[in-house]
C-alpha cells in the first residue's frame, strides 16, 4: 500500500469515526486483509502499575505539546506532571490546525491530542503528523469513549488512546509507558481498555498487581475488537436506523426486508452488544454517534 492509499484509508476510518461507523475493512477476519501500516502493532494495558514496555527510557524531561482546547484540564495535567515530575507541557493549542507548525518550532517528544475539539479532524491531524514526523509519539484524549475512536486512533498510527475521565496518574504512567514502549506499541488507557471487553466479562478488578485478567480480542489487522466492530455490515445499519428513531416496520420498509428478517437482526445484535432492551439500543447508538450519520 502506498502513502497515497494509507492516507485515504486513514481519512476513510477519520470520516467514518465522526458519524460513529467502523469500517467494514476493519470487520474483516480474514489475515490477508490487514492493513500494512498496522502489522506488527502490539496492544497494551495503560494503567498504572502494568507492565513496562522493552523501549528506550527518556535521559531528559518528555516534552509534551497539548492541543486541547480545555484549559482546565491542560492546567490539571501541568500540576500532576509537576508532581510526578519527568514530563513538562512546552506549548498549548486550543485547535489541531497549526498543529504541524508548532510541533516544526517546538519539536516535541509526544503529542496529547484531544479529539473532540472544534477545527480539523483530529485523525487526519494525527496522521500528517505521524508521516511528517515519524519519531513523535501520539497520544489520544476524548471525554467521550467511542468504538469508532478505538478504531480510528488505531488506524491513524497514535500511539495511546486515554478517556479523560482516567485517573491523571494514570495518564502520567501512560505517557512514560509510551515513551518507554517500541514503535507500533497502541496503549489503551483503562477505562478505554474496559470498553474493548466482552459484555460480562472480568474488567481487571481482579488483579492486584494492576494487570488485566482477561484478554482482548484483536482483529485481523492487530485492531482491538470492539462491540461495534462485531456487528456485520448489515447490522450495523439496523443500528443506525434504530438510533435515528425508526420502529421495526420502518426499518423493514427502507431496507426492504421483512419485520421477520429486522427482528432476527436486532436479537442477534442484542446479544453481542450484551443488551437486554431495544431502548438499550437506542441508546448505545446515539451514545455512539450513529445517529447522527
Amino acid at each position: 500500500m502506498n502513502r497515497q492509499q494509507t492516507s485515504s484509508s486513514v481519512n476513510e476510518s477519520a470520516s467514518l469515526a465522526s458519524r460513529g461507523q467502523v469500517p467494514d475493512r476493519e470487520r474483516s477476519s480474514r489475515a490477508g486483509n490487514a492493513s500494512p501500516t498496522s502489522a506488527n502493532r502490539s496492544i497494551r494495558d495503560g494503567r498504572a502499575g502494568a507492565a513496562g514496555g522493552s523501549g528506550k527510557v527518556a535521559s531528559h524531561a518528555i516534552r509534551v505539546l497539548c492541543v486541547d482546547d480545555h484549559a482546565i484540564l491542560v492546567e490539571g495535567l501541568r500540576a500532576q506532571f509537576a508532581i510526578n515530575g519527568g514530563i513538562e507541557i512546552i506549548g498549548r493549542l486550543a485547535t489541531a490546525a497549526r498543529l504541524v507548525d508548532e510541533v516544526e518550532r517546538l519539536r516535541p517528544d509526544l503529542v496529547l491530542l484531544d479529539i473532540e475539539m472544534p477545527g480539523p479532524d483530529a485523525f487526519e491531524m494525527a496522521d500528517r503528523l505521524k508521516r511528517a514526523h515519524p519519531e513523535i509519539r501520539v497520544v489520544m484524549l476524548s471525554a467521550h469513549i467511542r468504538d469508532a475512536y478505538i478504531s480510528a486512533s488505531f488506524a491513524a498510527g497514535v500511539s495511546a488512546y486515554f478517556s479523560k475521565s482516567d485517573e491523571l496518574e494514570d495518564i502520567v504512567s501512560g505517557i512514560h509507558e509510551v515513551m518507554r514502549s517500541q514503535t507500533g506499541t497502541y496503549l489503551l488507557g483503562p477505562k478505554v481498555r474496559d470498553r474493548c471487553r466482552p459484555p460480562g466479562t472480568d474488567h481487571g478488578g481482579g488483579s492486584k498487581s494492576g494487570e488485566c485478567t482477561t484478554e482482548l480480542s484483536l482483529m485481523a489487522d492487530g485492531a482491538p475488537m470492539t462491540l461495534l466492530s462485531s456487528l456485520t455490515a448489515r447490522e450495523a445499519e439496523i443500528l443506525r436506523l434504530i438510533g435515528k428513531g425508526l420502529s421495526r416496520v420502518q426499518i423493514a420498509a427502507q431496507l426492504c426486508r421483512s419485520v421477520k428478517t429486522v427482528d432476527g437482526h436486532q436479537d442477534r445484535m442484542m446479544k453481542k452488544l450484551g443488551i437486554p432492551a431495544r431502548a438499550d439500543l437506542m441508546r448505545f447508538a446515539i451514545r455512539e454517534g450513529l445517529a447522527q450519520a
